[in-house]
Protein backbone atom coordinates (compact mmCIF):
# COMPACT_ATOMS: atom_id res chain seq x y z
CA UNK A 1 0.00 0.00 0.00
CA UNK A 2 0.64 3.42 -0.65
CA UNK A 3 1.05 5.97 2.44
CA UNK A 4 -1.46 9.53 2.32
CA UNK A 5 0.50 12.00 0.39
CA UNK A 6 -0.64 15.39 -0.49
CA UNK A 7 -2.18 16.44 2.62
CA UNK A 8 -2.47 19.58 3.95
CA UNK A 9 -1.34 19.15 6.99
CA UNK A 10 1.89 17.06 8.17
CA UNK A 11 0.39 13.40 9.66
CA UNK A 12 1.17 10.42 11.58
CA UNK A 13 0.04 7.57 9.97
CA UNK A 14 -1.37 4.22 11.45
CA UNK A 15 -2.12 0.83 9.96
CA UNK A 16 -3.99 -1.99 11.39
CA UNK A 17 -3.61 -5.55 10.47
CA UNK A 18 -5.41 -8.85 11.35
CA UNK A 19 -3.48 -11.80 12.51
CA UNK A 20 -3.14 -12.77 8.81
CA UNK A 21 -1.35 -9.69 7.92
CA UNK A 22 -4.42 -8.23 6.08
CA UNK A 23 -4.87 -4.51 6.60
CA UNK A 24 -8.05 -4.01 8.09
CA UNK A 25 -7.84 -0.36 8.59
CA UNK A 26 -5.72 2.50 8.27
CA UNK A 27 -5.48 6.54 8.49
CA UNK A 28 -3.70 9.38 10.22
CA UNK A 29 -3.73 12.49 13.08
CA UNK A 30 -2.59 15.61 11.98
CA UNK A 31 0.54 16.65 13.04
CA UNK A 32 1.07 20.70 13.71
CA UNK A 33 4.93 21.40 14.00
CA UNK A 34 5.96 20.64 10.51
CA UNK A 35 7.34 17.44 8.44
CA UNK A 36 8.08 14.37 10.81
CA UNK A 37 11.00 12.27 10.75
CA UNK A 38 10.82 9.47 13.31
CA UNK A 39 7.92 8.32 15.87
CA UNK A 40 9.28 6.25 18.33
CA UNK A 41 6.17 4.49 20.29
CA UNK A 42 6.53 5.23 24.15
CA UNK A 43 6.16 2.22 26.20
CA UNK A 44 4.92 -1.01 25.89
CA UNK A 45 1.55 -1.97 25.61
CA UNK A 46 -0.27 -4.51 27.39
CA UNK A 47 -1.41 -7.82 26.75
CA UNK A 48 -4.40 -7.29 26.28
CA UNK A 49 -4.14 -4.05 23.99
CA UNK A 50 -1.86 -6.08 22.19
CA UNK A 51 -4.84 -9.16 21.54
CA UNK A 52 -6.94 -6.41 21.08
CA UNK A 53 -4.99 -4.69 18.03
CA UNK A 54 -2.62 -5.14 15.47
CA UNK A 55 -1.06 -1.70 14.87
CA UNK A 56 1.39 -0.56 12.79
CA UNK A 57 3.83 0.54 14.55
CA UNK A 58 1.52 0.22 17.67
CA UNK A 59 1.13 3.50 19.26
CA UNK A 60 1.10 3.92 23.10
CA UNK A 61 -0.19 6.77 24.93
CA UNK A 62 2.37 8.83 24.11
CA UNK A 63 4.25 9.38 21.22
CA UNK A 64 7.84 11.27 20.58
CA UNK A 65 8.62 12.65 17.19
CA UNK A 66 11.63 14.46 15.83
CA UNK A 67 10.45 16.71 13.20
CA UNK A 68 12.05 20.01 11.03
CA UNK A 69 10.98 23.42 11.82
CA UNK A 70 12.23 26.51 9.22
CA UNK A 71 13.24 29.27 11.41
CA UNK A 72 13.77 32.68 9.14
CA UNK A 73 15.91 35.31 10.23
CA UNK A 74 15.49 38.59 7.88
CA UNK A 75 17.96 40.92 7.83
CA UNK A 76 16.73 44.99 7.94
CA UNK A 77 17.90 47.16 4.78
CA UNK A 78 18.59 50.82 4.47
CA UNK A 79 17.37 51.12 1.21
CA UNK A 80 13.26 50.47 1.49
CA UNK A 81 13.20 49.59 -2.30
CA UNK A 82 15.82 47.08 -1.60
CA UNK A 83 14.97 43.05 -1.90
CA UNK A 84 14.57 41.52 1.43
CA UNK A 85 16.62 38.60 1.80
CA UNK A 86 15.84 36.08 3.95
CA UNK A 87 18.40 33.04 5.92
CA UNK A 88 16.42 29.74 6.66
CA UNK A 89 17.31 27.31 8.70
CA UNK A 90 16.09 23.83 9.25
CA UNK A 91 15.97 22.59 12.63
CA UNK A 92 15.27 19.22 13.56
CA UNK A 93 13.31 19.15 16.65
CA UNK A 94 11.81 16.27 19.11
CA UNK A 95 8.76 16.84 21.06
CA UNK A 96 6.26 14.44 22.89
CA UNK A 97 2.60 13.95 21.58
CA UNK A 98 -0.76 12.63 22.56
CA UNK A 99 -2.28 9.87 20.24
CA UNK A 100 -6.07 11.20 19.81
CA UNK A 101 -8.67 8.83 22.12
CA UNK A 102 -9.74 7.50 19.76
CA UNK A 103 -7.17 5.96 18.72
CA UNK A 104 -5.97 4.52 21.89
CA UNK A 105 -6.65 0.59 22.22
CA UNK A 106 -10.13 -0.38 23.32
CA UNK A 107 -11.85 2.49 21.36
CA UNK A 108 -14.92 2.08 19.98
CA UNK A 109 -14.42 3.84 16.91
CA UNK A 110 -13.39 1.81 13.84
CA UNK A 111 -10.09 2.74 12.39
CA UNK A 112 -10.94 2.57 9.05
CA UNK A 113 -14.47 4.74 9.34
CA UNK A 114 -14.23 7.00 7.09
CA UNK A 115 -17.14 9.27 8.10
CA UNK A 116 -14.97 9.97 11.46
CA UNK A 117 -13.19 13.26 12.10
CA UNK A 118 -9.90 14.13 11.38
CA UNK A 119 -7.86 13.68 14.38
CA UNK A 120 -4.81 15.98 15.70
CA UNK A 121 -2.18 14.84 17.69
CA UNK A 122 -2.21 16.79 21.15
CA UNK A 123 1.43 18.51 21.97
CA UNK A 124 2.73 17.35 25.37
CA UNK A 125 5.52 18.88 25.65
CA UNK A 126 8.98 19.76 23.89
CA UNK A 127 12.20 17.92 24.32
CA UNK A 128 14.10 21.58 24.73
CA UNK A 129 17.12 20.34 23.46
CA UNK A 130 17.73 23.09 20.44
CA UNK A 131 20.71 24.78 22.39
CA UNK A 132 22.39 21.59 21.72
CA UNK A 133 21.67 21.42 17.55
CA UNK A 134 19.13 19.50 15.41
CA UNK A 135 17.84 16.39 17.13
CA UNK A 136 19.35 12.97 15.41
CA UNK A 137 17.16 10.54 16.66
CA UNK A 138 14.75 9.69 20.15
CA UNK A 139 14.70 6.46 21.74
CA UNK A 140 12.39 5.59 25.08
CA UNK A 141 13.37 3.48 27.90
CA UNK A 142 12.25 -0.06 26.68
CA UNK A 143 10.65 -1.03 29.98
CA UNK A 144 9.82 0.76 33.18
CA UNK A 145 6.73 3.37 33.48
CA UNK A 146 7.80 5.10 29.95
CA UNK A 147 9.25 8.37 31.49
CA UNK A 148 12.65 8.36 30.47
CA UNK A 149 13.84 9.34 26.89
CA UNK A 150 17.18 9.71 25.30
CA UNK A 151 17.99 12.17 22.70
CA UNK A 152 21.00 12.27 19.90
CA UNK A 153 21.56 16.02 19.32
CA UNK A 154 24.56 16.74 17.05
CA UNK A 155 27.39 15.94 19.14
CA UNK A 156 25.21 15.52 22.30
CA UNK A 157 23.21 12.98 24.38
CA UNK A 158 20.38 14.30 26.74
CA UNK A 159 18.47 11.95 29.08
CA UNK A 160 14.83 13.38 29.90
CA UNK A 161 12.75 12.90 32.35
CA UNK A 162 9.38 13.03 31.83
CA UNK A 163 7.32 13.97 35.04
CA UNK A 164 3.59 13.30 35.94
CA UNK A 165 1.08 13.60 32.82
CA UNK A 166 4.39 14.13 30.85
CA UNK A 167 3.51 18.27 30.54
CA UNK A 168 7.17 18.90 31.12
CA UNK A 169 10.54 17.41 30.11
CA UNK A 170 13.29 17.62 32.71
CA UNK A 171 16.72 17.23 31.75
CA UNK A 172 18.54 14.50 33.65
CA UNK A 173 21.90 13.63 32.54
CA UNK A 174 24.18 14.45 29.38
CA UNK A 175 27.25 13.72 27.76
CA UNK A 176 29.05 14.82 24.95
CA UNK A 177 31.36 13.21 22.02
CA UNK A 178 35.01 14.62 22.73
CA UNK A 179 37.12 14.70 19.34
CA UNK A 180 38.31 16.50 16.28
CA UNK A 181 36.19 17.53 13.60
CA UNK A 182 31.91 17.95 14.11
CA UNK A 183 31.33 15.08 15.75
CA UNK A 184 27.18 14.06 15.12
CA UNK A 185 25.53 11.06 16.36
CA UNK A 186 23.14 9.51 13.48
CA UNK A 187 21.66 6.62 15.33
CA UNK A 188 21.11 5.61 18.58
CA UNK A 189 19.51 2.25 20.73
CA UNK A 190 18.81 1.53 24.33
CA UNK A 191 19.05 -1.71 25.49
CA UNK A 192 16.43 -3.65 27.25
CA UNK A 193 18.67 -5.33 29.64
CA UNK A 194 21.52 -4.28 32.68
CA UNK A 195 18.34 -2.61 33.99
CA UNK A 196 17.96 -0.49 31.18
CA UNK A 197 21.39 1.09 32.24
CA UNK A 198 23.01 1.10 28.61
CA UNK A 199 22.48 2.87 25.97
CA UNK A 200 24.59 2.59 22.52
CA UNK A 201 24.73 5.28 19.83
CA UNK A 202 26.69 5.70 16.40
CA UNK A 203 29.10 8.65 14.45
CA UNK A 204 30.44 8.15 11.82
CA UNK A 205 31.98 4.95 11.47
CA UNK A 206 32.29 4.36 15.44
CA UNK A 207 30.02 2.95 17.81
CA UNK A 208 30.03 3.68 21.25
CA UNK A 209 28.24 2.14 24.50
CA UNK A 210 26.99 4.70 27.40
CA UNK A 211 26.03 4.25 30.93
CA UNK A 212 22.93 5.81 31.76
CA UNK A 213 23.71 6.58 35.32
CA UNK A 214 26.60 8.54 35.04
CA UNK A 215 26.71 9.35 31.15
CA UNK A 216 29.84 7.85 30.73
CA UNK A 217 31.69 6.14 27.79
CA UNK A 218 31.65 2.00 28.81
CA UNK A 219 32.83 0.79 24.93
CA UNK A 220 33.99 1.84 21.69
CA UNK A 221 34.16 0.32 18.51
CA UNK A 222 36.45 2.54 16.07
CA UNK A 223 35.66 1.73 12.58
CA UNK A 224 33.21 -0.38 12.91
CA UNK A 225 31.95 0.02 9.43
CA UNK A 226 34.25 1.32 6.52
CA UNK A 227 31.87 3.81 6.15
CA UNK A 228 28.92 5.43 7.62
CA UNK A 229 26.50 4.02 10.33
CA UNK A 230 22.74 3.73 10.03
CA UNK A 231 20.92 2.06 12.17
CA UNK A 232 21.77 -0.45 15.22
CA UNK A 233 19.58 -2.47 17.35
CA UNK A 234 20.17 -5.00 20.71
CA UNK A 235 19.87 -8.27 20.91
CA UNK A 236 16.45 -9.05 22.98
CA UNK A 237 17.45 -12.16 23.71
CA UNK A 238 21.57 -12.30 24.37
CA UNK A 239 22.49 -8.99 26.57
CA UNK A 240 25.81 -8.79 25.46
CA UNK A 241 24.79 -8.82 21.57
CA UNK A 242 24.01 -5.66 18.79
CA UNK A 243 23.82 -5.34 15.19
CA UNK A 244 25.00 -2.58 13.31
CA UNK A 245 24.57 -1.73 9.37
CA UNK A 246 25.73 0.64 7.29
CA UNK A 247 27.23 2.94 3.94
CA UNK A 248 29.43 0.02 3.41
CA UNK A 249 26.32 -2.50 2.53
CA UNK A 250 27.57 -4.76 5.63
CA UNK A 251 25.48 -6.06 8.61
CA UNK A 252 27.80 -6.63 11.68
CA UNK A 253 26.95 -8.69 14.78
CA UNK A 254 29.17 -7.64 18.10
CA UNK A 255 29.83 -8.85 21.43
CA UNK A 256 30.23 -5.91 23.48
CA UNK A 257 32.37 -8.23 25.91
CA UNK A 258 34.91 -8.29 22.85
CA UNK A 259 34.76 -5.19 20.54
CA UNK A 260 37.96 -5.82 18.64
CA UNK A 261 36.15 -7.92 15.72
CA UNK A 262 32.42 -8.41 14.13
CA UNK A 263 31.39 -12.45 15.63
CA UNK A 264 29.78 -12.08 12.12
CA UNK A 265 29.63 -10.14 9.36
CA UNK A 266 26.95 -10.41 6.28
CA UNK A 267 27.51 -8.96 2.64
CA UNK A 268 23.97 -9.51 1.27
CA UNK A 269 22.82 -6.06 -0.18
CA UNK A 270 24.61 -3.65 -2.46
CA UNK A 271 24.12 -0.48 -1.43
CA UNK A 272 23.83 1.37 1.75
CA UNK A 273 22.20 -0.53 4.61
CA UNK A 274 19.30 1.78 6.30
CA UNK A 275 18.03 -0.45 8.82
CA UNK A 276 18.34 -3.55 10.94
CA UNK A 277 16.00 -5.52 13.02
CA UNK A 278 16.29 -8.50 15.63
CA UNK A 279 12.82 -10.16 15.86
CA UNK A 280 11.29 -9.73 19.65
CA UNK A 281 10.96 -13.12 19.99
CA UNK A 282 12.89 -15.22 18.32
CA UNK A 283 16.05 -13.55 18.04
CA UNK A 284 17.27 -15.50 15.09
CA UNK A 285 15.35 -13.74 12.75
CA UNK A 286 17.15 -10.52 11.57
CA UNK A 287 15.41 -8.05 9.56
CA UNK A 288 17.62 -5.45 6.96
CA UNK A 289 16.40 -2.79 4.19
CA UNK A 290 18.34 -1.16 1.71
CA UNK A 291 18.81 1.26 -0.53
CA UNK A 292 19.30 -1.42 -3.41
CA UNK A 293 15.28 -1.29 -2.71
CA UNK A 294 15.49 -5.07 -1.29
CA UNK A 295 14.29 -6.48 2.36
CA UNK A 296 16.18 -9.39 3.45
CA UNK A 297 15.19 -11.54 6.08
CA UNK A 298 18.17 -13.50 7.22
CA UNK A 299 18.83 -16.94 9.97
CA UNK A 300 21.49 -15.80 12.02
CA UNK A 301 20.94 -18.83 14.24
CA UNK A 302 24.90 -19.63 14.91
CA UNK A 303 24.64 -16.42 17.10
CA UNK A 304 21.13 -16.76 18.43
CA UNK A 305 20.30 -17.60 21.89
CA UNK A 306 18.76 -21.04 20.41
CA UNK A 307 22.28 -21.72 18.39
CA UNK A 308 21.39 -25.90 17.79
CA UNK A 309 17.42 -25.32 17.52
CA UNK A 310 15.19 -27.75 19.42
CA UNK A 311 16.78 -30.88 19.40
CA UNK A 312 15.07 -34.43 18.90
CA UNK A 313 14.83 -36.06 22.15
CA UNK A 314 16.25 -39.09 22.13
CA UNK A 315 13.31 -41.32 23.29
CA UNK A 316 10.91 -40.30 20.11
CA UNK A 317 13.37 -41.89 18.14
CA UNK A 318 12.13 -45.16 16.35
CA UNK A 319 14.16 -48.40 16.85
CA UNK A 320 15.33 -47.93 12.80
CA UNK A 321 17.04 -44.61 13.99
CA UNK A 322 18.46 -46.17 17.53
CA UNK A 323 19.87 -48.79 15.64
CA UNK A 324 21.87 -45.76 13.31
CA UNK A 325 23.96 -43.90 16.34
CA UNK A 326 25.75 -41.87 13.89
CA UNK A 327 22.36 -40.28 12.94
CA UNK A 328 21.50 -39.06 15.95
CA UNK A 329 24.24 -36.33 16.30
CA UNK A 330 22.60 -33.60 14.81
CA UNK A 331 24.49 -30.52 13.42
CA UNK A 332 23.68 -26.64 14.34
CA UNK A 333 21.30 -25.47 11.98
CA UNK A 334 23.58 -23.31 9.48
CA UNK A 335 23.38 -19.28 8.79
CA UNK A 336 21.10 -18.58 5.77
CA UNK A 337 18.93 -15.88 3.95
CA UNK A 338 15.47 -17.20 4.27
CA UNK A 339 14.45 -14.66 1.87
CA UNK A 340 14.92 -11.53 -0.24
CA UNK A 341 11.66 -9.34 -0.84
CA UNK A 342 11.69 -6.58 -3.57
CA UNK A 343 7.90 -5.28 -3.56
CA UNK A 344 10.06 -1.98 -3.31
CA UNK A 345 11.17 0.42 -6.45
CA UNK A 346 12.86 2.51 -3.91
CA UNK A 347 15.16 3.02 -1.06
CA UNK A 348 13.95 1.27 1.79
CA UNK A 349 14.29 3.31 4.58
CA UNK A 350 12.92 1.21 7.96
CA UNK A 351 12.31 -2.72 8.44
CA UNK A 352 10.55 -3.43 11.54
CA UNK A 353 8.26 -6.42 13.30
CA UNK A 354 5.00 -6.44 14.57
CA UNK A 355 4.52 -6.20 18.79
CA UNK A 356 1.79 -8.13 18.50
CA UNK A 357 2.24 -10.99 16.28
CA UNK A 358 6.16 -12.24 15.99
CA UNK A 359 6.09 -13.42 12.22
CA UNK A 360 4.70 -10.11 11.14
CA UNK A 361 6.59 -7.63 9.96
CA UNK A 362 6.34 -4.38 7.81
CA UNK A 363 9.05 -2.08 5.02
CA UNK A 364 8.61 1.20 4.18
CA UNK A 365 10.38 2.66 0.89
CA UNK A 366 11.24 6.15 0.07
CA UNK A 367 8.35 6.40 -2.42
CA UNK A 368 5.59 6.34 0.46
CA UNK A 369 5.17 2.76 0.06
CA UNK A 370 4.50 0.39 2.85
CA UNK A 371 4.77 -3.57 2.27
CA UNK A 372 3.61 -6.32 5.12
CA UNK A 373 5.11 -9.64 5.10
CA UNK A 374 5.10 -12.74 7.16
CA UNK A 375 7.61 -15.04 7.67
CA UNK A 376 7.91 -18.71 5.61
CA UNK A 377 5.22 -20.85 7.36
CA UNK A 378 7.78 -23.81 6.90
CA UNK A 379 10.33 -21.52 8.92
CA UNK A 380 7.82 -20.65 11.50
CA UNK A 381 6.65 -24.50 12.04
CA UNK A 382 10.80 -25.60 12.01
CA UNK A 383 11.47 -22.74 14.75
CA UNK A 384 8.26 -23.65 16.80
CA UNK A 385 8.13 -27.34 16.59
Amino acid sequence: MKLPQGSALPHVGYIHADLGGALIGEGGAAHLAGAGWSVPAGGPLSLQERERWRVWPLPAIIQSQCHAETRECTPRRADPGAREASDSKVLTCAAVWRMPKELEPGSHESPDDSSSPAHTLELLCHLDDTAHGSVACVVWEPTGDGRRVISLADSHILLWDLQESSSQAVLAGSASLEGKGQLKFTAGRWSPHHTCTQVATANDTTIRGWDTRSMSQIYCIENAHGQLVRDLDFNPNKQYYLASCGDDCKVKFWDTRNVTEPVKTLEEHSHWVWSVRYNHSHDQLVLTGSSDSRVILSNMVSISSEPFGHLVDDDDLSDQEERRPEEKSQEPPQDSVIATYEEHEDSVYAVDWSSADPWLFASLSYDGRLVINRVPRALKYHILL
